[in-house]
């Protein structure tokens, strides 16, 4: 967390979360119109921003796009504030609460453990309900098979969709329709990725929500900080997030 804190104490770098803050998803080019430094000086602080995994760059094309990732700010958020003033911060778990201009939303954390348990962790619905809110998931992860998410205490399915791409433990591409409330079964189907690198004695896993809509209810891909940062802690200690927004509903 020290790489965090440090990142955000700068001002130049907190204008750049800012501007990815207003709008997700851009260039270089894009980010240096908005400072009066270098280019140079604009592609330090940006690695110093990635360096502490709060944005995160995806090349499209011959583009490189640069990323807000609010992961990192909610592990701090649950480990100092959650407990004391989670009635008053829940905006902070969807840091960034609205798509503009982009399509996707991109979340990157780094978890110490194996790409097979953390492939096992994202695959199996009894794990899956520890760092999900409760909802479970049933599938055979196969290509080409279908999944649903219930939770005991829901009536109904709360979501389904289809496995596109299945490839342990490295891969998993799925088709998302939301179906848990008539404001979010209006945005139709969207697609998630979960990739997963190992480094070192742990794992890099990316998540990417896209295929939205410009403008998409942000419940679609709000939750993924919370949601990431449970699975984090269960695989590293064991033990469930007790935030009242991770317990919302078990």
């Amino acid at each position: 967390m020290d790489d965090v804190f440090k990142a955000l104490a700068d001002p130049t770098r907190r204008s750049l979360l800012d501007e990815l803050f207003r709008e997700d998803g851009q260039t270089l080019s894009a980010l240096e119109a908005g400072l009066p430094m270098t280019r140079f000086g604009v592609m330090k602080h940006l690695k110093q921003l990635e360096e502490a995994g709060l944005v995160v760059t995806k090349r499209r094309g011959r583009e490189k796009l640069h990323f807000l990732n609010p992961v990192p700010i909610r592990l701090v958020h649950d480990r100092w504030v959650s407990k004391y003033a989670e009635p008053w911060t829940a905006a902070l778990s969807g840091l960034k609460q609205r798509l503009e201009n982009g399509m996707e939303k991109v979340f990157e954390i780094y978890i110490r453990t194996t790409p097979e348990r953390l492939w096992e962790a994202i695959t199996d619905g009894e794990i899956r309900s520890k760092y999900t809110f409760g909802n479970q998931f049933s599938s055979d992860w196969t290509k080409g098979s279908r999944f649903e998410m219930t939770n005991p205490k829901a009536p109904g399915v709360l979501g389904e969709g289809e496995n596109l791409e299945v490839d342990p433990p490295r891969r998993l591409v799925q088709s998302m329709v939301a179906l848990w409330g008539d404001d979010v079964k209006s945005e139709g189907t969207s697609r998630v990725t979960w990739e997963i690198e190992p480094v070192g004695d742990s794992c890099r896993l990316t998540l990417t929500h896209d295929q939205l809509r410009e403008g998409a209810n942000e419940q679609l891909y709000g939750g993924w900080p919370m949601i990431l940062s449970g699975l984090k802690t269960w695989l590293e200690t064991g033990e469930l997030l007790t935030t009242p927004g991770s317990l919302m509903y078990t």
